[in-house]
This record gives C-alpha cells, structure tokens and sequence, in this order.
C-alpha cells in the first residue's frame, strides 16, 4: 500500500514539475534566441546558426535556474493536493507532512545527483561547441586566446602583420615558458621572442631574459636582459577565460583537477565551481523544504494569490542573496567555498525550524 501512495506523490510531483521546467525553457529560448539574432544582425548568416547556438545553451542555462523551477513546482503541486484534498487522504492513511515531505526532498535529492552524473557532462560538451562556434563568427576576430591542455595561445594584429604568442602557462600576472612569432601577410615568419617569464600585469608587457631572433639580422640570436611591447591582452583579460567554468562537467573536474591546476586555473576558483556542483542537490532538496512551509501549513483553499506573491518574492530574495553572497567571496571579503554555502545553510536553518512546526499541524 505505501509504495502505491509513494508512487502517487512522486510521478504526481514530477508531472509539475515536468509543466513548470517547459514554461521556463520557452521563455529562456525566447530571450536567448533574441541575444542571438542581435549578435548576428550584421553578419551574413542563416536564422539556423542563431536557432542553434540557442539550444545548445539553452540546458546549461536550465540548469542555473533549476532551484527555482524546483521551488515554484514545489509549490504548484502542494497547493493543488489541498485543493483537492488529496493532501487530507493522505493524513487520514498515516502520512504525517514529515513524511510527505521527506519523501519528495529525497527524491528531488537523487534527482540532483543524477543531474550532476548524466545530464552535466552532456551541457558541458554543448557549452563548449557554443563557444567555439560564437567565437569564429566574433567581431574581434583578430585578437583571439585560445586555452587549452596544451597552455595559452594569442592571436593578434599589429599594422600589416600577425602575432602569435604561446606560452605554457599563465598565473598570476606572469605567462612562462612564452614564445613570440611576429609574421607578415604571407606567413613568413619575421621575428621570434623567446623568455622564461613575460609580466603581463598591463597591457605593456615585460619580458625577463630574452633571445631575440629578427629576418633582418638572418635570425642570429639577440640576447637582452629585458625586452617589453604593447599587446591588446593583459593579465585580468586572460584570466576571465578561466572564469567560465561551465565548459567542465562535474566529473571532469573530479578527475582532472590536477590537470587543471597545471592549466593555470586557480585552486580557489575550482574549488568554488566544486562545491556549487556539491551543493546543488542540498539547494534542490531545500527548494522543497521552503515551498512546504508556506503552502502545507493550512488548509486554507483560497489563499492562492498568497502563494503567488510568496513564491515571486522568496524567488527574488534567494536570487539576490546568492549574488551578494558570490560577490563577497569574489571580492575577498569571505572565502568563496563559503559564499557558496552562505546561502545553503541560511535557508537550511530557516527549513529547520519551519519543518517542526508544520509537521504538528
């Protein structure tokens, strides 16, 4: 008899959430799609290419969202068991509200982790081709960096010629192990730097212990102490590259963080994109949590504006509590593995003492 009634509760749940998870994505697809046909207004492309770069972002972006999307079907389905008074049957089975909830939180739970196992892996690979697509069709085609685990590469134009700067790494403000190739219309390669370490702090760069080998002078080696020139790149815009963590899937980071330390990603920021990863199923569960303690406490039938207005300003309030709480931790003022709790636990706590009370009603 209780796996019939768990049954009922969870696909009954589900099915809401199936209904809210497609309003959210039609929206999204709208307002993405609109991002997408303004960046490509003046280039000679098909409507296909806006329509598919669209949907290849549109899972990721579905994923961001999906505690909220959690939070409003939550709501959705609790206010409609009262409605129809499906949620009195089953007190008058034996199911207590701990029990009702304790069953959807733990599915929502498993729920998280399978989105994290399955579904991530799959949004990460198509984030990585909507980038690498966007970025052969980018304005700024002359001046491009490449990141990858083969180190940093830097296309950019000077006058009436190219350079391509690879280095093995970058960290902090320094590129290691960097090589300059200055070559002209036809490919010929006109000038080629060598240093140990590069200080790109500003857009003048500073190289330490350089070899310098120019057509000019038939490539004979020129050795100088320091040697600088102006690059359209700096540290703080390389590094943004890293920042878009999203092209790295959960498990990839879990078995490749290593090599990405190596990469030149920083510690902190992995650890950061991490624990959001962690804490997803926890946010997911207590999505369900919150939406229980406003809806399941009364059998009040027409508070349905309430429940609305509630869910519209909790949605509000989450939203800009987790952005201060991120922009804190990117400013240093707290570590940013706990800028990414800060708001997981504030909500816990509030669901801790919520769950007691509507549990005796």
């Amino acid at each position: 008899m209780n796996k019939i009634f768990y049954n009922y509760l969870i696909k009954g749940y589900f099915k809401v959430f199936t209904n809210v998870l497609l309003i959210f994505v039609c929206l999204t697809i709208l307002l993405s799609l609109f991002d997408e046909i303004e960046f490509f207004k003046f280039l000679n492309v098909s409507l296909f290419l806006p329509i598919r770069l669209t949907f290849l972002s549109i899972p990721n972006l579905i994923i961001e969202l999906l505690p909220f999307v959690v939070f409003l079907s939550s709501m959705w389905y609790f206010v409609s068991i009262k409605s129809n008074k499906d949620l009195l049957s089953l007190k008058v089975f034996g199911f207590s509200n701990f029990k009702i909830i304790s069953i959807l939180t733990f599915s929502v739970f498993i729920f998280g982790i399978l989105i994290l196992v399955l579904i991530n892996p799959v949004t990460s690979l198509m984030i990585k081709q909507y980038e690498y697509t966007k970025a052969k069709y980018s304005r700024d085609i002359d001046h491009l960096v490449s990141i990858n685990k083969n180190g940093v590469w830097i296309k950019e134009s000077i006058n009436d010629s190219s350079r391509i700067i690879e280095a093995e790494k970058v960290e902090d403000n320094y590129l290691f192990n960097v090589r300059v190739y200055t070559i002209d219309n036809n490919g010929s390669i006109l000038k080629r730097i060598e240093s140990k370490r590069v200080n790109i702090e500003t857009n003048n760069w500073i190289f330490e212990d350089v070899k310098i080998f120019e057509k000019k002078r038939d490539y004979k080696r020129e050795q100088l102490n320091n040697y600088q020139f102006f690059s359209n790149f700096d540290s703080e815009k390389i590094m943004s590259l890293y920042k878009n963590l999203d092209t790295i899937s959960f498990l990839s980071l879990l078995t490749e963080y290593d090599s990405l330390l190596e990469q030149g990603y920083k510690k902190d920021t992995l650890d950061e994109k991490l624990n959001v990863f962690f804490s997803l199923p926890v946010f997911l569960s207590l999505m369900i949590i919150l939406a229980s303690i406003f809806t399941i406490g009364s059998l009040n039938k027409s508070q349905n504006l309430y429940y609305i207005l509630i869910a519209i300003i909790t949605c509000i309030i989450i939203f800009y509590f987790k952005d201060l709480s991120i922009a804190l931790g990117k400013t240093n003022r707290i570590s940013q593995i706990l800028a990414v709790w800060i708001p997981v636990i504030s909500i816990g706590m509030f669901c801790s003492i919520g769950i007691l009370q509507i549990n005796e009603k």
